[in-house]
């Protein structure tokens, strides 16, 4: 009788998670070779977005995912990897997350665990993330299927942040040129460290998927399906070479970028030099002068001396500005 009703609640999984936690069911519409929402009773594919702690006792006791694993599909520095257990297959692969304004240029990433079912598919993924999105490589008609499409969808992922590290350094760049601080050189900084640790998940992810593709029969995958994940990995190559470059370009410019900084910065302090220089002249033919020369107050019958010191005041700054000009200082 107790076996009865556990095989019931794995065939229904629980409602509605506690607040804090989101739970999303899908069901594949083989009609249309997608997949879309439906209830819990029908659904093939369940989505635990930020799971509770009530999520979790419901994900070990109902879908017999080990602890640790679970964890590990929280954990924002898991290794990509594939376990195989008694019911189901564990994948663990990185993805990128969703920017944030307040990350302050620093891309970072986070994990997912997939845990393939013979005839479902659970997801866990520590923040909320939108599925299903983007063009698809195939139609959908299989848990399988689903499975390929999420990783193909990482890839796409990656290529969308590379795509916007690519922008941002361009935008920095310009920045840089007529900047004297350094803040957005600290910017090009986070995108440097973004890169590595994209470089690192994306050769991740490689392992893992060249391990699934040695393990496409024990996952049930057809010829179809291998062929697609021969064309996913693939696309992570080619994902990972850009990637390579892009780092290599944003860590080869650093030097020069850093040194744009420092000229500007001398370049407004030999302009403060030259005006400093400039004023003190002009107060050194005033002071030589002044003293002895008479103030143009009414009654004073000579007024010329004083209009000549301040010519030649004048006239001396003005000097040194030509001179530095000629000289270009």
């Amino acid at each position: 009788m107790a076996t009865a009703g556990l095989i019931d609640e794995l065939a229904h999984p629980p409602g509605e998670a506690a607040a804090g936690g989101l739970r999303t069911y899908y069901r594949i519409a083989e009609e249309a070779g997608a997949v879309v929402r439906c209830d819990a009773a029908e659904a093939q594919i369940i989505v635990f977005n930020s799971p509770t702690v009530e999520d979790e006792a419901d994900l070990q006791e109902f879908y017999n995912i080990d602890y640790h694993t679970l964890q590990s599909s929280l954990d924002p520095d898991e290794l990509s990897r594939l376990e195989f257990e008694t019911d189901h297959a564990a994948f663990i692969f990185k993805r990128p997350r969703s920017f944030s304004a307040d990350d302050n240029f620093l891309l970072k990433l986070t994990s997912t665990g997939v845990f393939l079912y013979e005839d479902r598919l659970v997801v866990v993924m520590p923040d909320d993330a939108p599925l299903f999105e983007g063009r698809a490589p195939l139609r959908i008609f299989s848990v399988q299927d689903v499975f390929l499409r999420l990783l193909y969808q990482c890839i796409s992922h990656f290529e969308g942040h590379l795509k916007a590290i690519n922008m941002l350094s361009d935008s920095l760049e310009r920045r840089i040129i007529t900047s004297m601080e350094t803040r957005y050189l600290l910017n090009m900084f986070a995108l440097e460290k973004s890169l590595v640790y994209i470089l690192n998940a994306i050769n991740s992810n490689g392992a893992l998927f060249d391990r699934l593709k040695a393990s496409a029969t024990r996952l049930g995958l057809d010829h179809d399906q291998t062929r697609i994940l021969e064309d996913i990995i693939i696309e992570n190559q080619q994902c990972l070479r850009r990637s390579e470059i892009y780092s290599q370009v944003i860590a080869g410019l650093m030097d020069a970028r850093a040194s744009i900084v420092s000229h500007n910065l001398n370049t407004l302090i030999k302009q403060f030099t030259i005006w400093t220089i400039a004023i003190m002249l002009a107060n050194l033919v005033i002071g030589i002068f002044s003293m002895n020369v008479r103030l143009p107050l009414p009654g004073e019958s000579e007024v010329w001396p004083f209009f000549l010191i301040n010519v030649l005041a004048v006239g001396s700054a003005i000097a040194i500005f030509w001179i530095s000009r000629v000289r270009k200082w």
